[in-house]
């Protein structure tokens, strides 16, 4: 791990070195035999969230390159690795990065704009007409270095993203150093980066082939819903995701209304719709499914269709609540997203989301033991990796995965006692928590100071953006925020 590796210095080149000095003490040297490993992180706890859920006691991972080398007890990691660079976080625990399985993470500059509205007044009255007014390129960089920045310092080292202008997310999320399942959206209306649903297909094509084989950037095709894209467009979006071998990501069921809609005209279920036309011929990725009954959920089992469930989202639109733990009995992947700021959600704080999740399946189903703590962990870790088709790369902590990790303290007066682990993680830990962050292998957050983005001056765009899409508000149909 070297300060060259760091995009943003804090201050000066100087600065940055003397950081990262402070995160890893340099073990000794190697001896004949030792096995190679650039560093080794250690702590209290290493949760690995493996097929076993092993939970180790004064753990510790070895990193060689972008990935694990190994995982198992700090004693003998440190004799087996001598010479690694050495993280030690005995106050800490040392966990998988988090992923965020559904976002819009450029609307972090609309955070707030809309709150205590329906759904469909909400993206027609508001959204729609301000990101008419204000998306563009330069928008969307510093909106998603805006949403990356709360990402990676709450544990988020994967998010999936629909948005437009998908080109600069990708870019943005290579700069921050994060993974990223990235869609450019296809909907039926114009939009800030394509007059018609054909030029987004053409600018889909030219993002997929851009970003083949990229180690950070898996790029997607992502059609909005149903009830935005016509049906000749929904079988060009999937015909184009499997072209290049692509996930498609698609809102689907989010709400009651949407559901009756598609009956009403269609004398079906949005998911059967969406069957029927082939959607699902291939990796899915299907935010909300909050209206889907028991054959709707047999029929996405059978498909393979990864699900982004989205608690905050859900209760702050009254959607209504999903259905996981039947789905999760079902055998679907179930993860967990936070949606885009501007009113479903206002923070990408994926802790908060998981105890959401579990809070929501007890009190709606009268039963305290439904998703349990490990299974909720699960959700953001392992299962929310499955969701996305990265499950032998990331998600879990073994060797020869990507080596996608982060550290949260467990010194401050809510984390004390510890009796449970998971308990800790799902009901008590939250975002401000994480300590560390490394994706595939790089430091992006040591000690909670971010060395891949510049917060001051992301904080300063954001707010001259806050002044356009308040003067756009004002000159539109919505009012502006307060």
């Amino acid at each position: 791990m070297s300060a060259s590796s760091v995009n943003w210095r804090p201050a000066s080149a100087l600065a940055a070195r003397a950081l990262l000095r402070l995160a890893f003490l340099v073990g000794a040297p190697g001896l004949a035999g030792a096995e190679p490993a650039d560093t080794l992180w250690t702590a209290r706890y290493v949760v690995t969230m493996d097929a076993h859920r092993r939970l180790l006691e004064d753990g510790a991972v070895a990193v060689r390159g972008e990935r694990i080398a190994a995982v198992g007890p700090r004693a003998e990691l440190e004799e087996r690795f001598r010479g690694a660079a050495v993280l030690r976080r005995p106050d800490a625990l040392l966990a998988p990065g988090l992923i965020n399985t559904h976002t819009h993470a450029a609307m972090s500059l609309f955070r707030g704009i809309a709150d205590d509205r329906p759904l469909q007044e909400w993206l027609e009255q508001y959204i729609f007409p301000a990101e008419a007014k204000t998306v563009s390129p330069e928008f969307v960089r510093w909106g998603t270095r805006l949403a990356c920045l709360e990402m990676l310092l709450g544990g988020v080292t994967t998010f999936t993203d629909m948005y437009y202008f998908e080109e600069v997310v990708a870019e943005v999320a290579r700069e921050a150093g994060m993974r990223g399942v990235l869609g450019q959206t296809i909907i039926g209306f114009p939009s800030p980066d394509a007059k018609t649903p054909r030029d987004a297909l053409a600018y889909a094509e030219r993002f997929l082939k851009r970003y083949a084989g990229d180690p950070l950037v898996q790029a997607a095709v992502a059609p909005h819903a149903l009830y935005t894209n016509s049906n000749a467009d929904l079988k060009a979006s999937r015909a184009l995701a499997n072209r290049y071998r692509a996930p498609l990501l698609i809102h689907l069921a989010e709400t009651r209304r949407e559901v009756e809609e598609t009956r009403a005209q269609r004398g079906k279920s949005p998911v059967r719709v969406l069957d029927e036309l082939g959607v699902f011929a291939g990796r899915t990725v299907a935010a909300h499914v909050v209206w889907a009954d028991d054959a709707d959920q047999e029929l996405l089992a059978s498909r393979g269709v990864g699900i982004a469930h989205c608690p905050s989202s859900n209760m702050k639109l009254a959607s209504g609540v999903a259905p996981v733990t039947a789905m999760l009995r079902r055998g679907l992947a179930v993860g967990l997203g936070t949606d885009g700021p501007a009113g479903s959600n206002n923070d990408f704080h994926l802790l908060e989301e998981i105890d959401l999740a579990a809070k929501l399946q007890k009190v709606t189903s009268g039963d305290p033991r439904v998703l349990p703590a490990p299974e909720a962990f699960a959700m953001a870790t392992i299962l929310g990796a499955r969701a996305l088709g990265l499950d032998r790369e990331t998600g879990s902590l073994e060797p020869g995965k990507r080596a996608d990790l982060i550290t949260i303290r467990l010194d401050q007066p809510h984390a004390v006692p510890l009796y449970d682990v998971y308990s800790a993680l799902v009901s008590a830990l939250k975002g401000s928590d994480v300590q560390d962050v490394m994706v595939n292998g790089r430091l992006v957050v040591a000690n909670r100071k971010p060395l891949t983005l510049d917060p001051l001056a992301i904080r300063r765009k954001a707010e001259q953006y806050a002044d356009r899409v308040r003067a756009a508000l004002r000159n539109g149909k919505a009012a502006a925020p307060r």
